[in-house]
């Protein structure tokens, strides 16, 4: 563990009250990590003060996202593992040594707040509900799907840099990637501090919309059925018991009747084709993995 090189990766905007102990404490702490700051168009001393404070600073022009600055950072960094963690001061860099000790025996480690660290308890609720949903799509126990907290090994996040979004549903992203792609995920508590300075920008309703959409997408792009199927059966069972309805009031079998039947095998049909082309498109990446693999330990040993 000791001879892979850790780059920490910083999202901030607006964060001059936080960010300049945040990196301090990192820099104390870990001296041998390298610690980029992706200073997000911030309009106050964010980039300063992380300068000061001995970060590597990357600045956007403008304010373009969490997970733009994210990506950023994925495409300066080095090394075999990164470390994402919010620039807000939330985030304690003492339980990065309780995430990366998992490494390398799992793929990506995430710090799993409790329904308590929550900001509020609507917002609770619903990133309880988003776990059991995403819980469903990756078939694994997901016990934060948003916690932007976690230590992700250098090749599976760039694997899926080009699916990660600009706002702050990146981590739902990375998450349902990972785990549906064959990666292995790790959970570990965490305890969320308090944020010490402004608000939070995610709007309940608006992200939460987003975040529905980004679960439905990664679920019809990595296992279709998990959506198909229950669309198709709720089509089939309408249609099924409206025609037992009509041919009790009226003794027919109904157009709308023979509609949600021939919908119902449509959609399961539309199923059926999506899960095949999905499971050639992961035999053709797994392929591609493992000749990467090999070319790799081949010019290492040479």
């Amino acid at each position: 563990m000791n001879s892979l090189k850790v780059t920490v990766i910083i999202p901030a905007f607006n964060e001059a009250e936080v960010i300049g102990g945040l990196v301090s404490k990192l820099r104390k702490k870990y001296p041998e990590y390298r610690v980029i700051v992706i200073n997000d168009g911030s309009k106050d001393d964010t980039e300063q003060k992380a300068l000061a404070a001995g970060a590597e600073v990357f600045n956007h022009p403008y304010n373009i996202g969490n997970g733009a600055a994210i990506k950023s950072g994925i495409r300066i960094a080095d090394g075999d593992i990164f470390v994402f963690m919010d620039g807000d001061g939330q985030h304690d860099p003492d339980d990065i040594e309780k995430l990366i000790k998992y490494i390398p025996a799992f793929d990506m480690v995430v710090g799993a707040r409790a329904f308590q660290d929550n900001s509020n308890f609507g917002r609770a609720l619903g990133n309880q509900a988003y776990n059991w949903l995403a819980s469903y799509v990756a078939k694994f126990n997901i016990q934060d799907l948003t916690s932007g907290f976690r230590v992700v090994k250098a090749d599976v996040a760039r694997n899926f840099l080009y699916m990660l979004p600009n706002t702050y549903s990146y981590p739902t992203t990375l998450t349902l990637g990972v785990l549906r792609g064959g990666w292995s995920v790790q959970y570990e508590p965490i305890h969320m501090k308090n944020r010490q300075t402004g608000k939070s920008n995610i709007n309940t309703f608006k992200d939460g919309v987003r975040f529905f959409m980004i679960i439905t997408k990664i679920c019809t792009l990595y296992s279709p059925m998990r959506v198909f199927l229950p669309v198709s059966l709720v089509m089939f069972l309408t249609g099924f018991f409206y025609y037992i309805y009509t041919f009790i009031l009226h003794t027919r079998f109904t157009n709308m009747s023979a509609l949600l039947f021939t919908t119902s095998i449509v959609i399961f049909m539309m199923g059926l084709v999506s899960e095949q082309i999905c499971q050639m498109r992961s035999e053709r990446r797994g392929s591609d993995r493992i000749m990467e693999d090999f070319r790799k330990n081949n010019s290492d040993q040479t």
